[in-house]
């Protein structure tokens, strides 16, 4: 090879290899392109055209992939909150047939059933009504499966409402160590899955038998909770008068705590559903329910639309536009007026109690993932430490988002008012 030959090789291999070069670079330009274009689909994880029913629900899902923990716990729970959540994941379902909803909710079951019939943490001889409400879930998913270990488990619950404490007139305690006790809260945890069994599995003598007992907790609640003057109903009620909370004439907690009010009438609409429509406390339970609607329309802050923490104190320090009581009656009013229970005008209540959610306590991250801001974490009456239902005590309960017992309403609100 000469010299001429020799040095055109080397600038040919020089241009050459520029050439490689920066074809690499331009492929790498373009794989990080389609990189980031993946991610920014990717980023945008729950779409803004979606309804708010779905957008919170998938929100959820996000939140909890797994529901047996949902509620912020570290290991799977049977709890009402579930039960709450999975409700509404039910009805999102049945609007939508979209197979990661139902999956979602059979893998519940599926976590917490063993194939015996167990329920994993529940535990009977806490006589806890709470943990009847995630019952609805196995009432929803054995007729599909019939998987026999769901019909134990429901057998299993039932149980407990035969042995479950009551007042001298009848009232089941909430809790076993809650001695003599009815809470508005209980009405909401038991009852409908009372109703819901009696029309599935009881025979005609027991499920009248059934079915009275039922309106017998509401026709109790009414006549000893019931504030003739604002027509609210306080939280609770000690037939024994023994609780330092308890007024020592009438038994009854001290103020109206939202939540509470809101999971009775959650309770009413949706027992309901199942109470045969020639029972005689039927048009009983819609005179209740229209009494209450009636009043708690009445401190409905005019402003938002939403409700105060303590219900008829809003002008007081230290109180709040509450979430989760808020969602409770948008639901209830909804459905109440989409049933015919009341007036329409409710609806146009609810509407603006689903409105002042949206524009003031719903928060939307950049991934499109969906917050409900300023819920009350938790509230209930004596205990350890001692609850003693003051406004003081309301008012100072943890607060913060997404609490269950507020997205699990404002998802069937969401679907009452079709948003």
């Amino acid at each position: 090879m000469n010299y001429k030959n020799g040095k055109f090789l080397i600038k040919f291999g020089a241009v050459f290899m520029v050439f490689l070069t920066i074809n690499a670079c331009k492929n790498a330009e373009n794989s990080n392109n389609k990189a980031e274009s993946v991610e920014e689909k990717q980023e945008v994880a729950i779409s803004e055209n979606l309804k708010w029913s779905e957008r919170m629900m998938l929100s959820e899902i996000k939140r909890f992939p797994e529901a047996s923990k949902l509620d912020f716990t570290d290991a799977p729970r049977w709890s009402y909150t579930n039960g709450l959540v999975l409700t509404a994941a039910k009805r999102v379902y049945e609007q939508t047939n979209k197979q990661e909803y139902y999956d979602y909710i059979y893998a519940y079951a599926d976590t917490m059933i063993t194939s015996e019939g167990d329920i994993r943490t529940y535990d009977l001889k806490k006589q806890n009504l709470d943990m009847i409400k995630s019952g609805d879930v196995l009432l929803y998913l054995y007729p599909k499966t019939k998987e026999e270990r769901f019909l134990t488990a429901l057998k299993a619950l039932r149980s407990q409402l035969e042995s479950q404490p009551r007042t001298a007139d009848g009232g089941f305690w909430h809790k076993e160590r809650y001695t003599q006790q009815m809470w508005l809260d209980g009405l909401y945890m038991a009852e409908p899955f009372y109703a819901h069994y009696t029309k599935m599995f009881d025979e005609e003598d027991t499920a009248r038998k059934a079915y009275d007992d039922i309106v017998h907790q509401f026709d109790l609640i009414q006549e000893h909770t019931l504030d003739a003057k604002t027509g609210l109903l306080y939280h609770g009620w000690d037939s024994s008068k023994e609780q330092k909370w308890a007024d020592k004439e009438t038994g009854t907690s001290p103020n109206f705590w939202s939540r509470a009010m809101g999971w009775y009438g959650m309770a009413i609409v949706d027992v309901l559903d199942y109470l045969p429509k020639e029972h005689s406390g039927r048009d009983k339970l819609i005179e209740y329910l229209n009494q209450y609607a009636e009043a708690v329309t009445k401190v409905q802050d005019e402003e938002t639309g939403l409700w105060y923490q303590v219900l008829d104190q809003g002008d007081r320090d230290g109180n709040y536009l509450e979430a989760t009581g808020s969602s409770m009656f948008a639901y209830a009013f909804a459905k109440g007026a989409n049933k015919g229970y009341l007036d329409k005008k409710y609806k146009d209540v609810a509407q603006k109690a689903y409105d002042g959610l949206i524009d003031n306590l719903i928060k939307v991250e950049d991934d499109g993932t969906v917050n409900l801001t300023q819920c009350c974490a938790v509230a209930g009456l004596g205990g350890d430490p001692y609850r003693d239902a003051s406004y003081e005590y309301y008012i100072n309960e943890e607060i913060r988002s997404n609490d269950p017992k507020g997205t699990g309403p404002f998802i069937m609100a969401s679907l009452e008012l079709n948003r």
